[in-house]
């Protein structure tokens, strides 16, 4: 029981002590990322993605991203 209270934590300080690639066994630091059109972060692994000028842009959802494109359309 007490090993299932303390895992979290260290888990959370092994990927703060890692360099910026991945903790063995963890998978790749997440971190967040803004989107553009309502300006919320979101955690990049549950973002949706897209591409625009050659570079990804990250939205929160399905809406965001469509009104993105929309906007890249008319622009």
């Amino acid at each position: 029981m007490l090993i299932l209270t303390v895992w979290p934590l260290v888990r959370s300080a092994l990927a703060r002590m890692s360099s910026p690639g991945a903790v063995e066994g963890l998978g790749p630091r997440d971190e967040l990322v803004k989107d553009p059109v309502c300006q919320t972060y979101v955690v990049r692994s549950r973002a949706i993605r897209n591409e625009a000028g050659g570079r990804s842009v990250y939205f929160c959802s399905t809406r965001c991203a469509e009104q993105f494109r929309e906007r890249e359309r008319s622009a």
